[in-house]
């Protein structure tokens, strides 16, 4: 099984299909966040049905800078694995829309309790997957995923501390643009797939192994 993962897509939705049209052959498409910037609905939904376009399943959360409604946008289709989980195959894949709170104040910020109770809630609907991949727009605290420019660590603690106890086979986020990379939480593998609004996106392999190709 192959998946195409993007995140801070941020609108470059044009250079988001001309990579999934790259790509050709695939499974599914995972959308970890920032689809827009402050964008509407209607913005939202025309964007999905564009990656729609392409016959494969979507898995999708939003981002900080997607408006909070937008998460009632992405359930209607179906679409949404924040606080609930999707099978493909025997993968399980579910999420956490937003972020922790920022001094951004940016639109969709959320408590660490919050984050914590989505991500044990999408966790059971799953935890019988024979390979789970874990959805937040933000990165566990404490990884080389989650550094600011100045070397800050700024990611969320309530999602390391779930990574820890339940070991899911992959993280995939975004967030901090800059930190795009791989990182290891015991055996879980952390993939922060950069901005795709600069080309860069992730390619996860299911096979007898879960791989993860960072590419763009």
């Amino acid at each position: 099984m192959k998946l195409l993962a993007f995140t801070d897509i941020h609108g470059s939705y044009e250079k988001t299909e001309s990579i999934i049209r790259h790509e050709a052959s695939f499974d599914g498409i995972i959308i970890a966040g920032d689809l827009t910037t402050i964008g509407s609905a209607a913005e939202a939904e025309q964007a999905l049905h564009r990656f729609q376009s392409f016959g494969k399943p979507l898995f999708v959360v939003s981002g900080n800078m997607d408006p909070p409604e937008l998460d009632e946008v992405f359930d209607r289709m179906g679409l949404l694995v924040s606080g609930k989980g999707a099978m493909l195959g025997d993968v399980g894949i579910f999420g956490v829309s937003g972020s922790p709170v920022t001094p951004m104040k940016t639109p969709y910020e959320i408590s660490e309790e919050e984050i914590r109770k989505r991500a044990e809630k999408g966790w059971r609907e799953v935890e019988n997957a024979l390979v789970k991949i874990f959805v937040p727009h933000a990165p566990p605290h404490g990884t080389t995923v989650d550094k600011i420019f100045i070397g800050k660590h700024v990611g969320s603690v309530a999602l390391r501390e779930f990574v820890e106890k339940y070991q899911p086979d992959v993280l995939v986020c975004g967030h901090i643009h800059e930190a795009r990379g791989k990182d290891l939480i015991g055996k879980t593998l952390i993939v922060n797939c950069g901005p795709a609004g600069k080309g860069y996106y992730a390619v996860i392999e299911v096979g007898k192994e879960v791989k993860v190709e960072l590419k763009g």
